[in-house]
């Protein structure tokens, strides 16, 4: 197949397409390339190419990292719709999304997708996740794949909290966090069996959480990360409060994914320690040394 991958440069796309790159044609053009935000070049590259699947990870961040946090809601929501107002000329499109979908406000314990437009989302990133779910809702080829957390290779050491306690291990440097709370944090590597799945099914839903089985704690996963790296480093929590758990419910996945299995937290945790072991020149101490 013919597979266009969009946010090629980030983190879950440059995972994605190394996944997918043995098995299809990858068509990744870079920003400089193709323009999201451009209708008429959006327009202009699916008519000079036949596309079997997009899979929309291109997305302006608004996170600590971010150099620009400004206009997520017009930018959003202008890369979306100028990829699906030609759903014409592809087959289908996976649009790779996140449970602030819910509303951050009003998150509760394992959220079901039926939680969905119980709240609208005041934040600008939840907001434009909102509106392309409502029109996804009524759209014929595009589904939507909310992820919660999710770890692994090639996400930002410096803010990710699972890459950040890793790096800090291995730098000797304390392990902290701002505040305890409970994530569903997706290994990496677990979410390509997914794509994979919905790449060559027809799913009964728009709209699936792809989250692990059980929430975790960020302070026991500080605690594994320190148990991995066999040295006795501190854990500093700054916020002694418990934040909001951030958790989705995956029985609409597993239903549709008969056999679904997921990494044990402790071997993908050993998996990607090792990885920046074998990485670690690559690690920029400074990047650690101030929390974000």
């Amino acid at each position: 197949m013919n597979i266009f991958v969009t946010g090629s440069s980030g983190f879950i796309g440059r995972n994605i397409i190394e996944y997918l790159a043995s098995k299809h044609r990858i068509i990744a053009p870079a920003h400089k390339d193709l323009e999201l935000l451009d209708t008429a070049a959006v327009s202009g590259f699916f008519q000079n190419n036949s596309i079997d699947t997009v899979i929309h990870c291109a997305v302006k961040p608004g996170h600590r990292n971010a150099k620009d946090c400004t206009n997520q809601l017009y930018n959003n929501l202008r890369m979306f719709f100028n990829i699906a107002r030609n759903s014409d000329k592809f087959g289908k499109m996976l649009f790779i999304t996140s449970g602030s979908v819910y509303d951050m406000r009003h998150y509760r314990p394992k959220m079901k997708e039926e939680y969905f437009d119980a709240y609208v989302p005041e934040d600008e990133a939840g907001f434009s996740k909102y509106i392309t779910a409502k029109y996804i809702e009524k759209s014929s080829n595009i589904k939507e794949l909310r992820i919660f957390g999710v770890f692994g290779k090639y996400e930002d050491y410096s803010i990710r909290f699972i890459s950040n306690a890793i790096c800090k291990a291995i730098l000797d440097l304390p392990i902290t966090l701002k505040q305890n709370r409970k994530f569903d944090y997706l290994y990496i590597d677990d979410l390509m069996p997914v794509i994979d799945h919905f790449i060559k099914k027809n799913p009964a839903h728009k709209a699936y959480n792809v989250t692990p089985d059980q929430p975790i704690e960020l302070f026991t996963l500080a605690k594994m990360v320190k148990k991995i790296s066999g040295k006795e480093l501190p854990i500093v929590v700054k916020d002694k409060t418990i934040g909001l758990e951030y958790s989705g419910d995956n029985s609409r996945l597993k239903n549709e994914m008969s056999g679904l299995q997921f990494t044990p937290m402790a071997v993908a945790l050993e998996k990607l320690y090792k990885w920046y072991l074998e990485n670690k020149s690559s690690i920029n101490k400074d990047s650690l040394l101030v929390d974000k």
